[in-house]
C-alpha cells in the first residue's frame, strides 16, 4: 500500500501561519509579564460609590433592606418580587452558614470607576460582578445603591 502524501510536502502557508501564531503568543506573554500584568487577578479597586446594606427576613416572605449607616429601611421586597436579588442573597447566605459566620454582617454594593457594579459579602470576602448577569438583573441592585429610603 502506498502513502498518498509521500511526494507532497507540508503546505508552506499554513505551516508559517501556525509558527507565527506560536511566536506571537510567546512574545505577548513575555511582554505582559515584564510590564506587570498578572493574569487572573481583579483590576485595582477603584470604588467611586458604595453602600452597606443588611437584608432582614420579615414575616410572610417580606425582606427589609436597611442601610447600615443610618439603620433606615431603604425598601421592602415583597414576596414574589426581585427574584434575582433573593437568589443571589440566598447563595451568599448559604455560604455564610456553611462557614458558620455571622449573619448580621452587611453586604456592600459598589460602583467602580470602570462601570462595574459589584456585590461583596463582607463576612466571606466573596465579590460578584453584577453586570455579568445582564443590565436588568444588575439594575435591581443598582436601584438599591441609588435609592434613598423609599421603595424600588
Amino acid at each position: 500500500m502506498s502513502d498518498p502524501f509521500q511526494d507532497q510536502p507540508l503546505p508552506r502557508g499554513p505551516f508559517l501561519g501556525m509558527a507565527a501564531l506560536v511566536v506571537f503568543s510567546l512574545v505577548a506573554v513575555i511582554v505582559a509579564q515584564n510590564f506587570g500584568y498578572k493574569g487572573g487577578q481583579a483590576p485595582p479597586d477603584s470604588v467611586v460609590e458604595s453602600r452597606d446594606l443588611r437584608f432582614i427576613d420579615g414575616p410572610d416572605g417580606l425582606v427589609d433592606v436597611r442601610d447600615v449607616s443610618s439603620n433606615a429601611v431603604v425598601t421592602s421586597l415583597a414576596p414574589g418580587t426581585e427574584n434575582f436579588i433573593r437568589g443571589v442573597l440566598r447563595g451568599m447566605a448559604r455560604e455564610r452558614r456553611s462557614r458558620a459566620l455571622d449573619t448580621q454582617t452587611p453586604f456592600r454594593i459598589a460602583r467602580h470607576a470602570d462601570g462595574r457594579l459589584t456585590l461583596e459579602d463582607i463576612a466571606t470576602g466573596r465579590r460578584i460582578d453584577l453586570k455579568a448577569f445582564g443590565p436588568t438583573n444588575a439594575g435591581s441592585f443598582e436601584r438599591l445603591l441609588a435609592s434613598e429610603t423609599s421603595g424600588i
